[in-house]
């Protein structure tokens, strides 16, 4: 497994496992019937977004690599995104450490490629080489290092697969391949590192169905929800809720009764559109009795959002570095 040694990170990112460093093109649409903009409502006097954490509602976690939630005590989850190449593994005891230190769990989402894109493989190319085995090692690597740490471990492993945008490499494969290779890599996990629970993630689209592994390769599923006001004013010509924004891929994997958890949470727009988000995101509500946890992605989007939006600051405290 090569390693890509990332000099510049700051204590915080090291503690956290790594920023995500890819910038992946996005997709420009000029041909929709949205809303015209409204300035003032777009206005953001909110100077902190975090999630009020509702007493006996939902748990609520955080991948937080500027460690704005550090000392946030309600915070059950520490997630953190990792390659399967170009990274030293030796950062996730640092990272164990610090939630060790929080009483958080760890939700580790293993993502199927390098970060770097001079060594991304194509679509085809890397479904081939995870179903022969090529891979192999590196997950058993990530699985041998997750048995040593102290913390409770989740295992997200190539998440949104049925994702159409080519936003990620294993997105969009034949879905009895990414089955296959589901299976073979959380094989891995259950051998090398007993006891870590296994999050299947969809992004919550219609046809997620098919790539369903089956219970027995389930704990958790996960589901991602983002909010972004002027998308919405576009695509769907109206602001949504939190619970807007679940609907679709909640109802699309209730049936599995599993406990659903939202593993990537993320709003931003003006104070109007983003206070529901901020006072219903970890409130029970009937409507999703399964929904077990959200978990808020506070960093900016690594991608382009499509109309030419640009990539989403989803930080719930201002990014002065962010442009």
């Amino acid at each position: 497994m090569k390693k890509l040694m990332k000099n510049n990170l700051s204590t915080t990112a090291i503690a956290l496992l790594l920023v995500c460093v890819a910038e992946l093109p996005g997709r420009s649409e000029v041909q929709y019937a949205g809303i015209a903009p409204n300035p003032a409502a777009a206005v953001q006097t909110i100077i902190d977004k975090r999630p009020v954490v509702h007493a006996g509602g939902i748990k609520f976690g955080a991948y937080d690599p500027h460690g704005d939630f550090g000392a946030q005590t309600n915070v059950a989850t520490e997630a953190l995104f990792l390659p399967w190449e170009d990274v030293d593994l030796e950062t996730l005891r640092v990272a164990d450490a610090y939630a060790l230190a929080r009483g958080r769990n760890l939700l580790i989402t293993v993502e199927p490629w390098s970060w770097d894109v001079d060594w991304r493989l194509s679509s085809a190319q890397l479904r081939a080489k995870v179903l022969r085995g090529d891979y192999d090692v590196n997950m058993r690597s990530i699985a041998h290092m997750i048995s040593e740490l102290k913390s409770p471990v989740i295992v997200r492993w190539g998440q949104e697969m049925e994702d159409k945008s080519g936003r990620f490499s294993w997105s969009g494969w034949n879905p009895q391949d990414y089955i296959t290779a589901y299976k073979r890599m959380m094989d891995i996990v259950r051998k090398e590192a007993p006891g870590t629970e296994l999050m299947w993630s969809p992004k919550g689209e219609p046809g997620l169905q098919a790539y369903y592994p089956g219970d027995d390769y389930v704990d958790l599923v996960g589901l991602s929800v983002f909010g972004l006001q002027r998308y919405d004013e576009l695509a769907y010509k109206e602001h949504r809720t939190f619970s807007e924004a679940l609907k679709q891929g909640y109802d699309l994997v209730a049936g599995y009764g599993k406990a659903i958890w939202v593993a990537e949470l993320g709003y931003e727009g003006g104070d109007a559109y983003i206070r529901p988000w901020i006072e219903t995101a970890t409130l029970k509500q009937s409507a999703f009795p399964n929904l077990q946890e959200v978990v808020y992605f506070n960093d900016r989007d690594v991608q382009a959002w499509p109309f030419d939006l640009g990539r989403p600051d989803w930080r719930v405290v201002e990014n002065l570095g962010s442009n």
